[in-house]
């Protein structure tokens, strides 16, 4: 458990910061969200035909296909998401991200609790998962997804230079945060930020605990409250972002996620009251698509067009860097207690909205 926060990470910073150039000398970037996406859908038909293969027991290959399409799904995911943001920097003006936030999340969380609404109860029970066709259902939505770059009109890019190996690559990502002091400042932000992520199977794991001994059922109540706080989060923090800035919905953002650890642990010793209160947790991680996004966003802001891959996926590895971490923060988990790893890390997050105040706004002139 410790160790798939490390993996997913790892897939979302180091073949992104390998791609950056490729991608920036790429006429049409929406042709990488393409194959990207399309490559996430047959990850996912691997995962469903393992399940069909294994008759639904258990086998001893199993864990290993398992990791494997864990770890090729995560580094099309980090491809894909920064294709998408570059895609977005150049289509997209910095005023109106923040509604493209808003859209994007509230229609996708919409389009989420509907179909757990009538899916989950068919594959979802106490004694039995049917995750071949969870699994089927998520690679169909992928490969929807890719199809849907065909409807996107992108003016073609003329870049011309020279390549440059891995070494080179990472040596630039190194300079744009030595040499960019806002953008060294909001990587740390990041880094903060980033550290709430390795929580995200310790979440579940003390709902099922002894102390709450929630079912697995209650998934689909997560899934589905976790989906309204994201598109309930984005209604306000869409139109905040357009207007005053992304520094002001990041400074909101992470507040709310700094709660989230405490919050759970509070209620883990509530008896009754917090089983039936525990879902407001997965509504405060429905904030975390939102933070990733405004972090996002404000890197577009930070960076030329022509250095918006290289500014992305070197805060992909920013992202990344405090997972290193999570199989350590699972042993302590496991060896002492939640508390020993919730608070310390709730902490840090509010460290890093200590550190947004030092954060200059790219839009202040607009702003005033």
């Amino acid at each position: 458990r410790g160790c798939l926060p490390v993996l997913n990470r790892i897939g979302h910073s180091i073949p992104p910061m390998l791609f950056s150039q490729r991608l920036k000398m790429l006429p049409q970037k929406r042709l990488s969200v393409l194959v990207c996406a399309f490559l996430m859908a047959v990850m996912f038909v691997a995962l469903s035909s393992m399940f069909i293969l294994s008759g639904g027991q258990p086998r001893w290959w199993m864990p290993a296909v398992f990791l494997i399409c864990y770890v090729l799904f995560f580094a099309a995911t980090g491809i894909n998401n920064l294709s998408l943001g570059t895609l977005q920097g150049k289509l997209i003006h910095a005023t109106r991200r923040g509604r493209l936030l808003l859209t994007a999340n509230v229609i996708g969380a919409v389009t989420a609790i509907v179909a757990v609404l009538l899916l989950m109860p068919h594959w979802l029970h106490d004694d039995v998962a049917r995750f071949d066709r969870i699994f089927g259902f998520t690679a169909l939505c992928f490969a929807l997804s890719a199809m849907s770059m065909l409807l996107i009109a992108e003016p073609t890019d003329n870049v011309q230079e020279k390549r440059h190996n891995a070494r080179r690559l990472l040596r630039s990502a190194w300079e744009t945060f030595h040499r960019d002091r806002n953008f060294r400042r909001l990587a740390l932000v990041a880094m903060a930020f980033a550290t709430s992520l390795s929580l995200f199977p310790h979440y579940q794991a003390l709902a099922r605990s002894d102390r709450l001994g929630l079912p697995m059922d209650n998934l689909m109540l997560w899934v589905i409250v976790q989906n309204i706080g994201t598109a309930g989060f984005s209604l306000l923090m869409g139109p905040l972002a357009d207007r005053f800035g992304n520094r002001l919905v990041l400074r909101i953002v992470l507040l709310g996620i700094a709660a989230m650890p405490p919050v759970a642990i509070g209620l883990s010793y509530a008896g009754d009251w917090g089983q039936w209160l525990y879902p407001v947790v997965f509504l405060f991680i429905g904030l975390t698509p939102v933070g990733f996004k405004t972090i996002s966003n404000f890197t577009l802001e930070l960076s030329a067009t022509d250095d918006h891959p290289r500014y992305l996926s070197t805060l992909g590895l920013c992202f990344a860097l405090p997972l290193l971490a999570s199989p350590l923060l699972g042993w302590v988990v496991e060896a002492t207690s939640f508390e020993a790893v919730f608070f310390p890390i709730s902490g840090t997050i509010l460290l890093g909205w200590l550190l947004t105040f030092r954060l200059d706004e790219p839009r202040q002139d607009y702003i005033d």
